[in-house]
Formats: structure tokens, sequence, C-alpha cells
């Protein structure tokens, strides 16, 4: 005669759930540094978007102004969408008299260069 085989207690060890819930927190842990990453990532993304449109404003600004522009450095300043910035407007000249370089700086309210922008401007 065979003896019956005790029926095996059903479900998990102390250790395999200690197993799964270091590999679940170690994936929160991953996913919730991968949100913040791109949290900020967004963010600085939108403010070099608004200080792209101050320093194109201000080279359209300056590209409709019929007046050739004068060499030397200018600050301004700029509000877009409630974020308020600085910029500096450096202009040079350039081997053919007829055309300025023209570069454009723009910061934010700490000093922190976000964007520059360098082109030509010509006389019209």
């Amino acid at each position: 005669m065979t003896r019956p085989i005790p029926p095996r207690p059903r479900g998990f060890t102390l250790i395999e759930v200690l197993v799964a819930l270091t590999i679940v927190g170690l994936c929160l842990a991953a996913g919730m540094r991968a949100a913040g990453t791109m949290t900020s990532n967004a963010q600085r993304l939108s403010l070099n978007n608004m200080a792209q449109w101050c320093a194109e404003n201000e080279l359209t600004e300056m590209r409709l102004n019929t007046t050739f522009p004068g060499t030397g450095s200018t600050d301004f300043s700029c509000t877009q969408l409630g974020h308020s910035f600085t910029g500096r407007t450096e202009v040079a000249t350039t081997a053919n008299p007829n055309f300025r370089r023209v570069e454009m700086r723009v910061f934010n309210n700490d000093g922190q260069a976000l964007l520059s922008i360098t082109t030509v401007v010509g006389r019209y």
C-alpha cells in the first residue's frame, strides 16, 4: 500500500514576497525618476521656446526698421506667457559693408543664458 502524499501548502514564502516587493519598488523608483526627468525637460523646452520668441521678435523689429543697424550692443527685455526675459543684442561689422552680424542672447531672471541666435542683416 502506498502512502498518500500530504497536500502541499499553497501560497508564497516570505522570501518570495520580499523579492517581489523589491523588484516592484525598483521599477517604481525608476519610473518616478524618468517622470521627473521628463517634467524638467518639458519646462526647459518651454522656457527655450519663449526665449526664442523674444529674440525673433527683436530681430523682426530690427529688420522692419528702415534704418541700417549701428554697431554696438543694446539690452532689451521681453515678457512671454507671464515670464520675463532680458536680452542683449550685439551688432558687429562684416567684411561687406552692406551687412551687419547680429547676435541676440536671451537670459532668464537668474542671468542664465537660455538662447543665442546669430544672423546677418543687410542694408535695405
